[in-house]
């Protein structure tokens, strides 16, 4: 089992930043890929980011992309989304999420462990 615990969304104004973290217990941290989703209000929940178990490689969405950092520090068992020129329709609640399935994996059914989700909302 892995528990995941996001924190660090809020309210921003539009152009604005926030960072998301993402802590992890349980098992070997390092042996996960790790993602972040969000979900906006009547939508489905959509892939956002991707990194992989070392931390080399990431994939992002386009419509975050140049915009979004996904990053780890697998020493402190931490996933991290710096968002940057935040827009109104990055509304939503962000989930991470665990992945033992290597390569760029963009499905939710991918990913076998889930945290609680933290709400971002942009203001225009």
């Amino acid at each position: 089992q892995v528990q995941l615990v996001e924190s660090g969304g809020g309210l921003v104004q539009a152009g604005g930043s926030l960072r998301l973290s993402c802590a992890a217990s349980g098992r070997t941290f390092s042996n996960y890929a790790m993602g972040w989703f969000r979900q906006a209000p009547g939508k489905e929940r959509e892939f956002v980011a991707r990194i992989s178990r070392s931390g080399v490689s990431t994939y992002y969405t386009d419509s975050v992309n140049r915009r979004f950092t996904i990053s780890r520090d697998n020493a402190k068992n931490m996933v991290y989304l710096q968002m940057n020129s935040l827009q109104p329709e990055d509304t939503a609640v962000y989930y991470c999420a665990a992945s033992t399935i290597v390569g760029i994996r963009t499905s939710s059914n991918d990913y076998n462990y889930w945290g609680q989700g933290t709400q971002v909302t942009v203001s225009s």
